[in-house]
């Protein structure tokens, strides 16, 4: 995408551009993802809020030409909670990593879900630390390795999408930085759906997860994003054996169900009216 293109033009500050990310990282596919997901809504930018905490991802927002806001580490998703409070009329996303939302941000994250809050949460998951140095994060997978697990993590690592389920959320789905095009419908979905939506984007961290792990190039990366993704319904009919080493991808979950901005309203209303009354 270069920097003359309409999308830059429209929803970029090119003036930030080129981003600090290391070639091959999949950040920057999954953010033009984020902007092509928004053009495609046809939504006013101006009624957009991008909302991040600390980390390689979290400093996409400062390329995007919305309304913006870079908040301490782990805590994007309270913010984006007040400000989805005071302006229920806009639309708020967060971007997050993996260490970002799962670890010192994972109360945040579990009780947003639970609250189903009006939210697309994408999560940037490149399986570690990225920006503080490489160290392991709660989605580095068993037994691999990071600056502070030189020999391998003996930690188990999460599944992100588990989580959001388990926590309440409304809409969860699984894509990764190749397959953008699957990331962009999914964060579209994201978008409409009304209550708290998580999306995982896979990202390649060539830099240190794959250096750390022996993975090859930022090509190998994707390749292997390419050849071990398995769609969720295709997964489902494979016997075990046929599923080892490989991973799911698609919509896990979608249910309609009261979202957390509106009941508030709901209970405000009804608090001013019986104070009226009483009155």
């Amino acid at each position: 995408m270069s920097l003359g293109s309409p999308v830059i033009k429209e929803y970029f500050r090119s003036d930030r551009l080129p981003h600090i990310w290391c070639p091959g990282c999949g950040h920057g596919v999954i953010m033009r993802g984020v902007a092509i997901a928004i053009d495609n809504l046809n939504l006013d930018k101006k009624k957009v809020c991008i909302v991040s905490g600390i980390g390689c991802s979290s400093r996409a927002p400062g390329y995007m030409d919305f309304n913006t806001l870079h908040t301490t580490h782990g805590r994007a998703l309270a913010f984006a909670t007040g400000v989805k409070l005071a302006n229920p009329d806009l639309t708020v996303i967060v971007i997050t990593g993996d260490g970002d939302c799962t670890a010192i941000g994972g109360n945040h994250f579990i009780h947003a879900a639970r609250r189903n809050i009006d939210i697309t949460t994408i999560v940037f998951n490149n399986k570690i630390y990225g920006m503080t140095g490489g160290q392991y994060s709660p989605a580095t997978p068993l037994h691999e390795m990071g600056t502070t697990a030189p020999y391998g993590t003996v930690d188990p690592d999460f599944d992100i999408c588990k989580l959001a389920v388990g926590a309440g959320s409304s809409y969860v789905a699984r894509s990764t930085a190749y397959h953008a095009n699957q990331l962009i419908k999914y964060i579209q979905k994201g978008v409409e759906n009304k209550g708290f939506s998580m999306i995982e984007a896979i990202s390649g961290c060539p830099t240190y997860y794959g250096r750390k792990n022996k993975k090859g190039s930022a090509v190998d990366l994707m390749n292997y994003y390419k050849d071990n993704a398995l769609e969720i319904k295709a997964a489902d009919k494979l016997p075990a054996d046929k599923k080892i080493g490989k991973f799911i991808v698609g919509e896990f979950h979608h249910e309609e169900k009261p979202e957390y901005v509106s009941e508030y309203m709901k209970m405000v209303e009804k608090v001013q009216k019986e104070r009226s009354e009483n009155e």
